[in-house]
């Protein structure tokens, strides 16, 4: 009986160590498992789909240059999902760039420079980027996206918008420029080149809107004696427009520098956003309808913020097909 109970410690002890030796090696793969997520996760800097180039927009060093704390980097966000999807934003951009994504099949002609928003601190890269893209290469259009230097620095009270965001401008001028150098060899219409931007690019759209009279900064070659005016320009959800939400008041670096020749603008925003509210956009129509610019602004009870291409319930979601319509009536695309 001794001998019998001996065995069964002996046999109970090395299944104990068994278990630990498993458990022990189920930490491992969990934590080999979470690295190589993290790894898959979060990428040094961001690369578009095959079949498409980054382009550097400035040819040397970029005017203004100021320093990032940490490098370049992609992460996925998994929290806040858009449309029951996750969604990429880049921090840290430095090196600004943009990519070409010419038309499949039909060419209307027209180009459309893209902005994704992030506040000045982020770029929604694809939710607010390369889904536009997709789309508007579908309807024969070009489009380039512009990958612009954030973060901007905070400093009260509009610490992300311009002036304090003038490398983001100056990035945006340049690319207008570019694509306008280049339209030729890129079949592209040089009087149908057009900006579009969501959130903090919604805001860039208005700047590139109305400071097109001269270059923020120096001139770096032939590219910069091109004009950087949007012939048209759509600014989704746009935020830092308002001065104090309820009235009227009009950022005024903004304000200032409307005239007539302030191209043809979209607009559209819920005012159930609480980001960016409807205020910026109401503002901005305001001011663009008083000086005499073709305005077209939709408004819509439901559908929050920062929701890109994605369609939802919410009939806001269905915005591409009114700026398509749009594009129509002002004679940008043919019917």
């Amino acid at each position: 009986m001794a001998e019998r109970w001996k065995l069964v410690r002996y046999k109970s002890k090395w299944r104990r160590r068994i278990l630990r030796a498993m458990r022990a090696a189920s930490v491992i793969v969990l934590l080999v498992g979470w690295g190589f997520s993290s790894l898959n996760a979060q990428e040094v800097e961001w690369q578009p789909s095959a079949g498409h180039t980054q382009m550097p927009i400035w040819p040397g060093a970029v005017p203004d240059a100021r320093p990032a704390k940490n490098p370049e980097t992609t992460k996925t966000e998994t929290k806040e999902l858009v449309a029951g999807r996750p969604w990429l934003y880049i921090s840290d951009v430095t090196r600004p760039t943009m990519t070409l994504y010419p038309p499949k099949g039909k060419n209307t002609g027209a180009a459309v420079i893209v902005f994704p928003g992030g506040g000045y601190e982020v770029l929604a890269i694809d939710l607010e980027g390369t889904e536009a893209c997709d789309w508007l290469v579908s309807k024969g259009v070009t489009c380039v996206l512009l990958k612009y230097r954030v973060p901007a620095p905070r400093s009260a009270p509009y610490w992300g918008a311009y002036p304090q965001s003038k490398i983001a401008l100056d990035d945006a001028q340049r690319t207008i420029g570019l694509v306008r150098f280049h339209a030729a060899e890129w079949k592209i219409d040089p009087h149908k080149i057009g900006v579009l931007g969501f959130s903090a690019g919604g805001h860039l759209v208005a700047a590139t809107s109305v400071h097109f009279g001269k270059r923020l900064y120096l001139a770096v070659d032939a590219v910069d004696k091109e004009s950087c005016r949007p012939d048209f320009a759509v600014a989704l959800y746009p935020g830092h427009l308002s001065v104090k939400e309820g009235t009227l008041g009009l950022n005024p670096d903004i304000a200032s520098h409307i005239t007539k020749q302030t191209p043809p603008t979209f607009l559209l925003q819920n005012e159930n956003d609480h980001v960016d509210t409807v205020w910026d956009s109401l503002t901005y129509y305001a001011t663009l309808e008083k000086a005499g610019v073709k305005v077209e602004f939709h408004t819509y009870a439901e559908g929050g913020h920062a929701f890109g291409l994605r369609r939802t319930k919410y009939p806001a979601t269905g915005w591409p097909e009114l700026v398509e319509r749009w594009l129509k009536t002002i004679g940008m695309i043919e019917e």
